[in-house]
């Protein structure tokens, strides 16, 4: 994964180049890189050992054209195949805009929010970081959030003409289209000069099972349409005489990625680290220039970065809501043994029962692979061994392999009791807020980019050795059907979606809550009943909701000093009533201490009205709420509505 600045014209990009050298250096990454050129003007970037490779020097010096003004009927074809393939995954929601995502529809509506957030941020110039109209009075830490501000902010048009519903399904299908065009231009013009090869390796790295499973509900993970530009101008900080703007650029996609998710950019920033360490102890008695070069770039690359990024991290960390680590249970999901040669419910090789063995939920099978794609990836290996940067990125793959296996090794669902590499990190600082199965994620770009170069090294070959091309041909499409063809993706299941009452969308809760007052639905919001979430997106966070689904510090009074995230606010005797009675235990006495105890929590919470829709065990939330409250209900806009704002307020009038 090394750039040399050689575009696929075989010249200088804009000066991002190192001296001309000769290729014929044992260890010189430039010779590696140069050794799946087609032709010797017509080189983009290799990773693969070279063999006969002209000097960098006989190479034409003529400007490079623009990649827009050299974009043929392949690149044509193949950003057409990404959008294709986006829209058939993402098809079932534009298909049905009253359906939902079906294995995780509490994300959907948390993003919906989101969305509804940034467009609130640029329409009315509230805080970005900070948000009070969930969980009112503490509030959420939007930078402890995932708040997606980098894509919500642009993407405000969308929410505000079509609503934040389909703000969503625009934001899934973008994030996978554009991942895969980005991947295939960087591969293309950096990394290989075979469109097909960089159209293979592309494509894998953008539709790889776990990029799948995560779009069931998370398209803040599969926006990774930064990651390969990142990877590129990382490796471009060696050219020397351009660590200004190298370095700026490569700060501006930090801060854009920093801004999408942290936990991609943290990932790739220790990939990168590992093969940047590696390849320059590799070249340092060649290539000194480079290292000094390098880490000049690095240096105002880091600079721009923390300075720009110093005050959002602070919020995230040390912020009102701010929390230390997930959920103890949480840091212990690691990717069972098994599931690397297993297949994902979504991939037409694969079925929920083994899936769901092996994973803790369909939205984090992030490490299956199939045994055809394992067996493909070792057989890579083995073929191009002689390059250092092939086998450097294989044990970063391992690396993250290891990583993703969480504190205890599970085989086939089973605990082994061994220990695993992640036992030593789960409790550090920072370590602490990561998923650990999720470092798996990190496997599919590094063998997306093996498969291009592999597909390039036949294709050399084959050029270079006529008498060859049948079995070659022959052998590499073979291998590279039987690892891929398994894992094709399935589209996405989605399941008809609890409307958003009439009581919202009419407007008339705006009849009872006004801005010093909330919302507040029965269950309160959670992770089991996120639709509150999506009624408050609805307004464009206009109605201020209690309670929340979201990341928030546990608030033991047994142990102040516990700041780890909950996925819900500290329990409170009404939410926890509500949440009981939903899951279908009986309702307790309704004695004066709990009527009390509710009148406390809607004072707190300071709610204007009560809601219910109709939904699993309505009937006994209803009769609950009635003994509480001692008044019956009124039916308005197809939801039962209690008016509490006197009794709430009553409070303040005899202070």
């Amino acid at each position: 994964m090394t750039i040399t600045g050689i575009d696929s014209t075989g010249q200088p990009a804009g000066g991002n180049v190192l001296p001309p050298a000769s290729a014929a250096d044992a260890e010189d990454l430039d010779a590696e890189l140069r050794a799946l050129k087609t032709e010797v003007a017509a080189a983009p970037i290799s990773v693969i050992p070279a063999v006969d490779a002209a000097p960098e020097a006989e190479l034409a010096p003529v400007r490079a054209p623009r990649w827009w003004r050299s974009l043929t009927w392949r690149d044509v074809l193949a950003i057409a195949t990404f959008i294709a393939v986006a829209l058939f995954i993402t098809a079932p929601l534009w298909l049905n805009l009253d359906h939902e995502l079906r294995d995780d529809p509490q994300d959907q509506a948390f993003f919906e929010w989101m969305l509804a957030h940034g467009a609130r941020v640029l329409t009315d110039g509230v805080y970005p970081f900070f948000s009070d109209r969930m969980n009112y009075p503490d509030g959420v830490n939007m930078m402890a959030n995932t708040s997606v501000l980098a894509v919500s902010l642009p993407m405000t048009p969308v929410t505000a003409m079509f609503g934040p519903h389909v703000a969503f399904n625009a934001f899934l299908t973008l994030a996978l289209a554009a991942t895969g065009i980005s991947w295939y231009f960087v591969l293309s013009r950096q990394f290989v000069s075979s469109r097909l090869a960089a159209w293979v390796g592309a494509l894998f790295a953008t539709f790889a099972p776990s990029m799948i499973s995560h779009a069931g509900g998370h398209p803040n993970i599969v926006s990774q349409f930064l990651v390969p530009l990142i990877i590129w101008r990382t490796l471009a900080l060696r050219a020397q005489g351009r660590a200004v703007r190298n370095g700026l650029l490569l700060a501006a996609l930090l801060v854009w990625q920093a801004f999408i998710n942290l936990e991609i950019l943290f990932m790739t920033a220790v990939g990168l680290g590992i093969f940047c360490l590696v390849m320059a102890i590799s070249r340092r008695a060649d290539r000194p220039g480079e290292i000094a070069a390098f880490l000049r770039g690095l240096g105002v690359a880091g600079s721009v970065t923390l300075a720009l990024l110093a005050y959002p991290l602070y919020v995230q960390f040390f912020g009102p809501q701010s929390y230390h680590g997930l959920p103890e249970f949480v840091r212990y999901f690691g990717a069972d043994l098994g599931s690397f040669t297993a297949y994902a419910q979504r991939s037409v090789a694969g079925n929920s029962l083994t899936a769901g063995r092996l994973a803790q939920n369909a939205a984090e099978e992030n490490a299956f692979f199939g045994w055809g794609l394992v067996i493909l990836f070792f057989g890579l290996v083995a073929w191009m061994r002689r390059s250092v940067a092939i086998v450097t990125m294989a044990g970063v793959a391992l690396f993250f392999g290891a990583m993703s296996l969480g504190p205890r090794i599970r085989l086939n669902g089973v605990d082994t009791g061994v220990p695993g590499l992640w036992s030593l990190l789960h409790s550090v600082p920072i370590l602490n807020s990561a998923v650990p199965t999720r470092w798996a994620l990190a496997i599919a770009p590094i063998v997306g980019v093996m498969l291009a170069l592999g597909c390039q090294r036949a294709s050399d070959l084959m050029k270079s050795q006529p008498a060859t091309r049948g079995p070659v041909r022959v052998a590499m499409i073979t291998a590279v059907a039987m690892a891929l063809v398994p894992l094709v993706p399935t589209p996405l299941r989605t399941v008809p979606m609890d409307p958003v009452p009439e009581f919202v969308t009419s407007g008339a809760w705006k009849q009872y809550v006004d801005d010093d007052h909330t919302l507040v639905a029965l269950p309160l919001p959670d992770s089991s009943y996120p639709d509150p979430l999506r009624w408050s997106a609805y307004t464009g966070q206009e109605m201020r909701i209690a309670s929340a689904y979201a990341l928030l510090p546990n608030q033991n009074p047994l142990d102040p000093t516990d700041r780890s995230a909950l996925f819900a606010p500290p329990w409170r005797p009404t939410s926890g009533l509500m949440a009981s009675i939903k899951r279908g235990n009986p309702t307790p006495e309704i004695s004066e201490t709990r009527r009390e105890m509710t009148l406390a929590d809607l004072r707190y919470w300071k709610a204007a009205v009560v809601v219910l829709t109709p939904q699993v065990r309505d009937i006994e939330m209803l009769r609950a709420m009635t003994e509480l409250l001692g008044f019956q209900p009124t039916w308005t806009g197809g939801a039962w509505i209690w008016d509490v704002k006197n009794l709430v307020d009553a409070d303040k009038a005899n202070q």
